[in-house]
């Protein structure tokens, strides 16, 4: 028999910001529920480390800050998530402990995340008044994905090789850089 069933009761964003100080596992918060987060695999890390080397230089010359998976980003008054990477040139928020206005979120796809990245995420990082860019990057394909905001609409593009050129910062990304050194994951027979 499994245990006895729980009330949830959904968080403000400030229980949210004190329970999550507190807990000894990062977790995000979707619609007021706290959801914990898995670790990342060995090419996850390395492609994150990539990409945060290769953005590093270029956020820092044009006076952005750059986060690397532990900084929060708020989507809205009850949603926070923890982006693998992220860009932000816009002053900080008052609170020391989340991000509101980035340019650019960078997510590397995990299998048991790709889902929440392609749909939850993508449309509540979009919602931003701030985002000029979503990127994807891939662990088991030599890929990176861009939703970029146009005046007409979002555009949508695929590289699998090359440079993929960013709204922000300003620059561009080799893709031969950005998968340097890592072993791409092949999917899990069940």
């Amino acid at each position: 028999m499994g245990e006895p069933a729980k009330a949830l009761k959904p968080l403000s964003l400030e229980e949210y910001l004190e329970w999550e100080a507190r807990s000894e596992t990062k977790h995000e918060l979707v619609e007021g529920l706290p959801y914990a987060m898995a670790g990342a695999s060995r090419a996850h890390a390395l492609l994150t480390t990539n990409l945060a080397l290769l953005l590093g230089p270029l956020a820092r010359r044009q006076g952005c800050r750059l986060y690397v998976a532990d900084m929060k980003l708020k989507v809205g008054e009850r949603t926070v998530y923890y982006p693998d990477l992220m860009v932000v040139c816009a002053p900080p928020p008052q609170n020391p402990y989340y991000e509101e206005a980035p340019c650019l979120v960078v997510e590397v796809l995990s299998p048991s995340t790709e889902g929440i990245d392609r749909r939850e995420k993508l449309w509540r990082y979009l919602s931003l008044p701030s985002l000029q860019g979503y990127v994807l990057a891939d662990i088991q394909e030599r890929r990176i994905e861009l939703y970029q905001k146009k005046a007409t609409g979002i555009l949508y593009q695929v590289f699998t090789e090359g440079e993929v050129p960013l709204p922000c910062p300003q620059g561009t990304l080799s893709l031969e850089e950005v998968y340097s050194g890592i072993s791409l994951e092949t999917p899990q027979e069940d």
